[in-house]
């Protein structure tokens, strides 16, 4: 027998116990599934199956910015990608929505590296969804193989990669595509006695697995459910919010994650391979389903699309799934038992989606759908530990004094320079990454502050305000701002400025604000850094630091250092250079440094060598922050 090694799960606070050391789940499972399939040329696949786990390491990357996560999907996809955006194995003859699932990774590649040929790549996929084939109602088949056939797997497979390629590349007019996918599906395939969804669906009736009445298959296969459901969160995830479909796709989720909730185990809180059949002969709990369905009902309760309630659900279903099939073994591997190999429909030889053929089919360990599913649950489940505490809170991301624009690869003018949803090393997707941890809504300002619209906000982050060798039309903070914002922060606002170098940032009109707050930018150019000696731009925090209590050692680079008078005060020093100052103002806080710091560059882990910590810097920065929002009584 293998020695196992007895472990302790504190399964809701995100670590797993092996005698002294703590490991996220998260992350140990991605170690074994980057054991298991290595990103070598001779290795790599383009699968869906393996998009599953791209996703999953993908996800655990944003969480830890430990950058051999992303280093593996990285050299995983560029051993398929060519210079010229071609892709290893891929057939856009044969219309497979399978093709499409590793269209993900490759999109985010692009939005990290800005390459061409990961664009290209993109381009190539997206134009096989253009020549799609489709049924009468629009829906993409699901395969040329499986003519005028709809499978729920489908929606998981495609419509995610299609939202992130209109939302990158602005064809806004595909998310209407994209949602009437789903509600076509929920219209033909969903059991009103049930609220579950038939796996596959065949609008012409010949198949022998078809209802000749409704064209549908005749179980519920619960991963198929799922893929449906994950793939309604991840598409939330980009769809316009002014968009009149995206109330109809919530309400979808909302009436799924009823059904899923009805037919978890009351017990073992696991979900069977045949949802609405417990108990029938030979069926059993589904590993690959019950990590979907904790995945997509936690990320609906995170993103706001699904009440809380349903938290208790998934905490359930994941305590459930760590019992049942997790394995830790004697070399430290995690390993995850239970996931069905296959599920699908007609072909040779034939799979009629009876209840026999469902059960017949192999169950594996490590089955790649399965482990990726495990790490996209996983993650989500660790990042509730600081769920609640700030909840429905709200930043306000400044892009009205820092307005840089841009020409995109598609010849489109955009905002761009220390925004939310920018991955490349000049963005804060990382930072927003943090706030959303904390159930901080992160938003953006593209108007001038004014006392109404600082309503909307707890905290208020100004970056970098422009000089004209940024931005001909840059706008200054002028009187009127500064009573606005101040009042706001005497109000109980949160106030987050990070300047810039001089030459780099503006000083004046910025520092008519700070004065305010017994503050000056001074007009200087402190830790000079010469190209990579990251050394040059340490600074190591002591023991004790109200501010950052866990990053003990920090990069910064060229930033502009601060005077300070009451009601302001140090809050980190370096060779008596104030880096860090800190005001309470009324009954709001202001916090000031002067450097962008937070933006990706330092804080998604490619660059810096591994002793810094500007990642941890950041959490302490968010922790900070929501710390200061004034409590309700």
């Amino acid at each position: 027998m293998k020695k196992i090694i007895w472990v302790s799960i504190m399964v809701f606070g995100t670590t797993l116990a092996a005698g002294a050391q703590q490991v996220p789940l998260s992350e140990r499972m991605a170690s074994t599934a980057m054991k298991l399939w290595k990103d070598s040329a001779s290795a790599v696949r383009w699968s869906y199956e393996q998009g599953v786990v791209l996703e999953g390491i993908t996800n655990v990357w944003k969480q830890t910015a430990d950058k051999k996560y992303f280093d593996y999907v990285h050299h995983y996809i560029n051993a398929l990608v060519a210079d010229d955006g071609s892709i290893k194995g891929y057939k856009k003859d044969i219309y497979s929505l399978d093709n499409i699932l590793c269209g993900r990774s490759v999109l985010m590649l692009y939005n990290v590296l800005e390459k061409e040929k990961y664009y290209k790549a993109a381009l190539t996929l997206r134009d096989q969804l253009k020549h799609q084939p489709r049924i009468a109602g629009g829906g993409f088949w699901h395969k040329k193989r499986y003519g005028v056939q709809m499978w729920l797997d489908g929606l998981y497979l495609a419509e995610p990669f299609y939202a992130g390629y209109a939302y990158a590349f602005h064809e806004d007019t595909d998310f209407n595509d994209i949602a009437n996918q789903f509600i076509l599906v929920e219209n033909h395939m969903r059991d009103p006695k049930t609220g579950l969804l038939y796996h596959g669906w065949d609008e012409s009736r010949e198949e022998r697995f078809a209802n000749q009445q409704t064209g549908l298959s005749p179980n519920f296969w619960a991963r198929a459910d799922g893929w449906y459901a994950m793939a309604l969160v991840d598409v939330l995830d980009k769809f316009p919010a002014d968009n009149p479909k995206r109330e109809k796709l919530v309400a979808i989720l909302n009436r799924l994650a009823s059904s899923i909730k009805k037919y978890q185990d009351p017990k073992s809180g696991l979900w069977y391979q045949i949802m609405d059949k417990a108990n029938a002969p030979g069926n059993y709990p589904a590993a690959s389903a019950s990590c979907i369905f904790v995945y997509a009902l936690t990320k609906g309760v995170r993103e706001g699309y699904l009440p809380a309630s349903y938290l208790r659900v998934a905490k359930k279903g994941y305590s459930g799934i760590v019992k049942k099939f997790v394995r830790f073994g004697a070399d430290g591997q995690v390993n995850l038992k239970g996931t069905v190999a296959v599920g699908g429909l007609g072909g040779r030889p034939y799979r009629d989606g009876s209840y026999k053929y469902y059960l017949g089919e192999k169950v594996e360990q490590n089955d790649p759908k399965g482990v990726g599913a495990f790490i996209l649950a996983s993650v989500e489940i660790e990042r509730l530990v600081h769920l609640s505490a700030d909840k429905g809170k709200t930043v306000l991301l400044d892009s009205y004094f820092n307005d840089e624009h841009r020409k995109d690869i598609t010849g489109r003018t955009v905002s761009y320079h220390y925004k939310w949803d920018e991955e490349t090393n000049n963005g804060f997707s990382f930072l927003g990454h943090v706030f959303n941890n904390y159930g901080v809504k992160t938003l953006t300002l593209y108007q001038e502050p004014t006392t109404e619209n600082l309503k909307k906000a707890n905290i208020y982050i100004i970056v970098d305000p422009d000089i004209p060798k940024e931005n001909p039309d840059a706008k200054y903070i002028d009187p009127v701002h500064i009573k606005a914002i101040s009042d706001w922060v005497k109000a109980g606002g949160v106030l987050a400025v990070l300047n810039n170098d001089t030459g780099n940032a503006e000083f004046y009109h910025l520092n008519k604000l700070m004065a305010k707050f017994g503050m000056q930018f001074n007009e200087d150019r402190a830790k000079h850094v010469e190209g990579e000696q990251f050394e040059q731009g340490a600074i190591y925090i002591s023991a004790g630091n109200k501010i950052f209590k866990t990053a003990k050692k920090i990069y910064v680079k060229d930033i502009s250092t601060l005077k300070v008078i009451p009601p302001a005060v140090p809050a980190l020093t370096d060779k008596n250079n104030v880096i860090v100052a800190t005001a309470q103002y009324g009954k709001g806080t202001v916090f000031a440094v002067g450097d962008p710091w937070f933006y990706n560059e330092y804080t998604d882990g490619r660059k810096l060598p591994a002793d810094f910590r500007n990642f941890q810097a950041a959490n302490d920065f968010v922790k900070w922050l929501v710390e200061q929002i004034p409590k309700k009584k």
